[in-house]
């Protein structure tokens, strides 16, 4: 045992895989360590995993051997007193499933085992005392999501130091399964909030499309995210992502007494709520946020312009996007003007255009002074994903489709000549006129809505041109 050297990693050829070496200082009394220092570990690689408990397995007789397990939680194993050889086996989904690596802990070692590798070892001392922390609970639900590999396994070609028939195994552990024949560990859940909403529907048209497993989708009759009283109906340790696609759009409705609370409400406490349960169980949190956070003044709006809402809506996307901040894995999509399945401005200019070339409408007034793209849900769902599989840096993005932009009128034009060649019967106003003279309360309109997508675009993902993603959705509608 080395008295003297430095806190040190070490990388193994399991991705994730972190081995420690402990500064071990010792006198004639014994020895003292730092046997586990957040601050110091996190800055050389290790995840802000967020243990929640410690366990201890005391071994009697050196030979003891446990494992293979690996169970639905990270672990930072340490020894107290002792040493084992251990020997880990890759059981998460992928390129590297089947991958082993094995070393020597004594009290100077340390490692990281992430969620889904196989844990195992051999005590090679009398009174070995082996002990970990845990990010998890143990519970049932957890239980049955447990991969266990046999320890005798040829294909893992492990050497054990004492041969496994001379050593002290469980019975259970004599009947795991073979490496050939283990299932590997389900990823943990990913939910889905607003399910049947507009960005909802194309979430789960993506995951249909990509056969994607693991995913639990909610709307606000079965978890009303912004219920505080709702959130222990879940075991929060099997969730590692939660999409949040819910809330409350009708803009102008947000003016009025009963819509301002209800917009509080689903845009500003739901998130905070799922902001701090997401934290507390290191959950990746995507929060879809607006444009309308921003008063419209720029011309175009990156992910640093201060927050600057002109209305009710705007006020309470952005104090969800501030709580959103607070948990340190997320991603916050901005969006403007979308598109998808439901109401929307387009299905509506194309209702629009049919009652023209039926006569029953002359024309149809569409404000001229409002800029920006639209955002059509399928690209929003696909940059999501985008963002989660490339492990792309947490924070803010802006997302819409690239192209020009336009004013709602010209969209409107292009709608009308789509569908049915009826353009010119498009007549542009000012927002002011437009407005004049309704009798409900009407929610300030940002001017200009583009938004800046070179910081997406950085991350490998490039948004399809808008006009050419509203020319397929027009033909897809026509066509149904």
């Amino acid at each position: 045992m080395d008295f003297e050297k430095e806190l040190k990693v070490e990388r193994t050829n399991i991705p994730g895989l972190i081995v420690f070496d402990l500064p071990v200082h010792g006198d004639n009394r014994g020895w003292f360590k730092e046997n586990w220092q957040r601050a110091k570990q996190t800055n050389l690689g290790l995840p802000d995993f967020g243990p929640v408990q410690n366990n201890i397995s005391y071994n009697a007789k050196k030979g003891v051997t446990r494992g293979i397990h690996a169970e639905p939680w990270d672990k930072y194993i340490s020894i107290a007193s002792g040493s084992v050889f251990g020997a880990w086996v890759d059981l998460r989904p992928g390129d590297s499933f089947g991958q082993v690596y094995t070393t020597i802990l004594d009290p100077s070692k340390a490692i990281y085992v992430p969620r889904g590798v196989g844990n195992s070892f051999q005590a090679l001392e009398d009174g070995t005392v082996y002990t970990y922390l845990v990010n998890a609970h143990w519970s049932l639900e957890q239980k049955k999501t447990y991969t266990f590999v046999n320890l005798a396994d040829p294909d893992l070609h492990i050497q054990w130091p004492i041969p496994l028939e001379d050593s002290e195994r469980s019975e259970a552990d004599l009947h795991h399964p073979m490496l050939k024949d283990a299932k590997p560990m389900a990823p943990r859940r990913t939910m889905v909030t607003g399910c049947n909403g507009q960005l909802g529907r194309a979430i789960r048209s993506y995951v249909d499309a990509h056969g994607l497993e693991g995913f639990e989708f909610n709307d606000i009759n079965t978890f009303d995210f912004s219920d505080p009283t709702q959130y222990d109906r879940f075991d929060w340790s099997l969730y590692g992502t939660v999409i949040n696609a819910g809330a409350y759009t009708a803009v102008d409705k947000a003016e009025t007494a009963e819509g301002r609370a209800l917009a509080w409400k689903a845009n500003a406490q739901g998130p905070a709520l799922l902001a701090r349960v997401c934290a507390e169980h290191n959950i990746t949190l995507v929060h879809v946020s607006s444009d309308y956070v921003f008063d419209g003044s720029r011309e175009l709006h990156d992910e640093a312009e201060a927050f600057a809402p002109l209305g009710v809506y705007g006020q309470s996307k952005a104090a969800g996007d501030i709580a959103v901040t607070n948990c340190p894995r997320h991603y916050i999509l901005r969006s403007s003007w979308v598109i998808g399945e439901g109401h929307n401005f387009v299905k509506t200019m194309m209702g629009l255009s049919d009652r023209v070339a039926k006569g029953e409408l002359e024309r149809v007034t569409v404000v001229d002074d409002q800029y920006g793209r639209l955002t059509f849900t399928r690209d929003m769902a696909d940059a999501i994903f985008h963002l989660l599989d490339s492990k792309a840096g947490y924070g803010t993005y802006n997302l819409t489709g690239s192209g020009s932009v336009e004013s709602w009128a010209d969209i409107a034009k292009a709608v009308f000549d789509q569908t049915n060649g009826n353009g010119d019967r498009v007549r542009p106003i000012p927002t002011e006129e437009y407005f004049a003279n309704a009798k409900d309360p009407v929610s300030p309109r940002p001017t200009h809505s583009a938004l800046n997508l070179g910081k997406i675009e950085g991350t490998g993902y490039h948004a399809p041109d808008w006009e050419e993603s509203l020319k397929a959705y027009i033909a897809k509608e026509l066509a149904e």
